[in-house]
């Protein structure tokens, strides 16, 4: 969602470990990526059903503005990465006065 001075993104990541995440923005996208990996099974153990997919993922997003790459924050819990992007200065709109002559 979108607020006065900065943009959140949240992405359901459940299992993943934060050091197999990378986040990178250059301009006004995002990219998301990493890889989640299966649980090992025991011998002779097999899966009646598997709703988590593991390998590897890659999200990227079109934001709705610039952001301040250098100042993103970013937390995981519960499993759910929640990212808060604030506006680039330069995007930011600007009050302009009219002169009257």
């Amino acid at each position: 969602w979108v607020g006065e001075g900065d943009v959140i993104v949240t992405a359901e990541l459940p299992g993943m470990d934060t050091g197999n995440t990378d986040i990178s923005v250059v301009g006004d996208t995002l990219t998301i990526s990493g890889s989640r990996k299966a649980e090992p099974l025991k011998e002779g153990e097999s899966y009646h059903r598997q709703e988590r997919s593991h390998g590897q993922f890659k999200r990227t997003l079109q934001l709705p503005f610039r952001v301040e790459a250098d100042k993103v924050e970013a937390k995981y819990e519960k499993g759910i990465l929640r990212l808060t992007l604030p506006r680039a200065e330069a995007d930011k709109p600007r009050k302009i006065s009219v002169r009257s002559e």
